[in-house]
């Protein structure tokens, strides 16, 4: 099943109302209800739209369209990166690590997001934790991107 197809059921189980229509941007999230762009190619690239709608549903306020204001700014923020964080949390990149992934590319198909979301993410688990960050027994660095796993020496 697809992230598309997940995300999905999780709007299902919410109550949230998911419609595919031609308009002028990627998605957009009002009132229980959000709208993906018809028109983007790649079920990839829809997970990554939808993604981000239901971060606003979670996370955001009233209409915050016009992101000269600082306040809707944050908000945008604050719903993207609940997506990165709904769509490739930490332990997906030690998933990958185990499964030998070892491009951008092949890490994106894996998570079954695109390029430029896998890049994003990156970019705010940096903001947020620095270059790396220790998890269950891992490192994971954020540039250039790798996992370590740390075990115990024991001399005998």
């Amino acid at each position: 099943m697809t992230l598309y197809d997940n995300l999905l059921i999780e709007c299902d189980e919410n109550d949230i109302e998911v419609y595919e229509m031609k308009m002028g941007t990627k998605g957009l999230y009002s009132d229980n209800v959000i709208w993906i762009n018809k028109s983007i190619t790649g079920i990839a690239k829809r997970g990554c739209v939808l993604a981000e709608e239901l971060g606003h549903h979670y996370t955001s306020v009233g209409n915050i369209l016009n992101q000269s204001k600082t306040n809707n700014i944050k908000q945008e923020k604050r719903a993207r990166s609940w997506a990165y964080e709904k769509v490739i949390p930490l332990n997906k990149f030690i998933e990958a690590h185990k499964n030998l992934i070892s491009s951008k590319f092949e890490l994106a198909e894996f998570l079954s997001v695109t390029e430029d979301f896998l890049d994003e993410a990156l970019e705010r688990y940096k903001e947020k934790y620095g270059l790396f960050v220790e998890f269950k027994g891992f490192t994971i660095r954020f540039e250039p991107l790798a996992v370590f796993e740390w075990f115990e020496y024991k001399n005998f």
